[in-house]
């Protein structure tokens, strides 16, 4: 998130190389989800125990979104001039913060509990949780650049992002540990849910913006290649 902020503070990257990856990002994550999480979740706690948390975890999101949608942070991940300024809509700078943070905690507490398992991070989840990151911290970046916020508020933005993410992560892992499988498998699939709904609700719609009619084809690129990476490793 941090690197990807730093380049669309930096450079002028071209509206639509930011969505050719934020499309390709999309694919590799629900290709993360659906082969790294859900089936876990599903092998460990049964279906039962997915389908609460994986509904409860979409719902939440679309519910928070929703409330931050009202105070400006609708395009958050947008890079084009569609964030509001302060002196457009008062309190969105707050609100885009507030909603980066909701995109990338549930990514880090599902990391935090894979360690669980003993097994170390899945490599398609964390590849799925890198490519994606990186142009949601450049488009956004870039956005805010153009709203006229200062640099000290964007990289305090996303350092603050990353250090509460690294905390998620990290309570993901404590807390849960000893917990039988049963929670294990809600939380991971309460995550899963959240992450698919964010994926739908601002990652795809940034990426359809400027890639339009190849977002499809892109999206099944990343896709296939998380599923490669899941497969092999």
């Amino acid at each position: 998130m941090i690197v990807g902020a730093a380049i669309g503070w930096a450079a002028r990257v071209p509206a639509r190389v930011v969505a050719w990856v934020m499309a390709f990002g999309a694919g590799v994550l629900i290709s993360a989800l659906a082969f790294d999480l859900v089936d876990e979740a599903e092998r460990t706690g049964g279906l039962l125990a997915v389908a609460v948390g994986f509904l409860s975890g979409a719902a939440a999101y679309v519910a928070a979104n929703a409330v931050l949608a009202r105070f400006g942070a609708q395009h958050r991940k947008r890079s084009q001039d569609r964030q509001p300024t302060e002196e457009e809509a008062n309190g969105s700078g707050a609100a885009i913060a507030i909603g980066a943070l909701l995109d990338g905690v549930p990514e880090s507490v599902v990391l935090g509990v894979s360690l669980l398992s003993g097994q170390g991070v899945g490599v398609a989840m964390l590849a799925a949780v890198f490519i994606s990151n990186l142009p949601e911290g450049l488009s956004s970046a870039a956005g805010m650049k153009r709203a006229n916020r200062s640099a000290r508020y964007v990289f305090g933005v996303w350092i603050g992002i990353a250090v509460i993410s690294g905390i998620a992560a990290m309570a993901g892992y404590v807390l849960l540990d000893g917990a039988s499988p049963f929670v294990i498998a809600v939380i991971t699939a309460v995550a899963a849910g959240a992450i698919l709904a964010m994926i739908a609700d601002t990652m795809v719609p940034e990426a359809f913006s400027e890639t339009h009619i190849l977002t499809g084809l892109i999206t099944t690129v990343g896709f296939l290649t998380a599923f490669a990476i899941e497969r092999l490793s």
